[in-house]
């Protein structure tokens, strides 16, 4: 099922401007969604224990209900908010590639919205970004994001490409300047062993692959 969009004032906030970051965390502490940098992509989140501030998620994004939405954290004990029974090789690749461009699927926390995802499991990453993850700090340590653009769509590496995707649909826009790897991250499922590599991304698989050899 896809929603529809309603049409909203768009603000774009400058990150090196004072209160820009308090701002943009206090407009997700409302409900409201906000476009942020991460170290691949920019994103477009919401309070992660909002099911209706997620569910606009989907809708501003013309995302299918099937699709999850990954989490990314602040910090690497944030993980306890929103995943259960991590297996060794999860773990593992925790501390390897955290924070980076890994983003790994694993059981997910009881209590999280079950609009997050279809199932049992979610999405979860660290990204290498200070802006964000003060961000994410001050949101409460996880939010629900996407990438920055309408499904289907080119992903937006910067504000401009995020407003552009966006005005109109999403309260702000952190402008934090161009993302710096501009690819999407690698994927890797934790909830089977030995864990499979569903997305390439900026991580060779190699790597991937001798982390979790050496961990079972």
């Amino acid at each position: 099922m896809i929603l529809s969009a309603v049409a909203m004032k768009t603000d774009l906030l400058n990150a090196d401007l004072p209160g820009a970051m308090e701002e943009a965390a206090r407009l997700l502490g409302c409900g409201e969604l906000v476009a942020f940098p991460t170290d691949t992509l920019y994103g477009v989140g919401a309070s992660l224990f909002d099911g209706d501030a997620v569910r606009r998620l989907y809708e501003v994004k013309e995302r299918p209900l099937t699709k999850g939405i990954p989490v990314l954290l602040a910090d690497a004990q944030n993980v306890d908010q929103v995943a259960i029974s991590l297996s060794d090789q999860a773990r593992a690749l925790m501390a390897r590639f955290w924070p980076g461009p890994l983003t790994m699927i694993v059981t997910r926390r009881a209590g999280l919205p079950a609009i997050l995802a279809p199932g049992d499991t979610i999405a979860i990453r660290l990204p290498d970004h200070a802006l964000a993850r003060r961000l994410f700090r001050a949101a409460g340590g996880a939010v629900a994001t996407s990438s920055a653009n309408l499904s289907g769509s080119r992903p937006a590496l910067t504000a401009a490409e995020a407003l552009a995707a966006f005005d109109g649909r999403i309260a702000a826009i952190l402008d934090g300047g161009p993302v710096r790897l501009g690819q999407a991250s690698t994927i890797v499922d934790c909830t089977v062993t030995p864990p499979r590599i569903i997305r390439q991304g900026p991580i060779p698989a190699e790597a991937l692959l001798k982390v979790m050899a050496g961990s079972s």
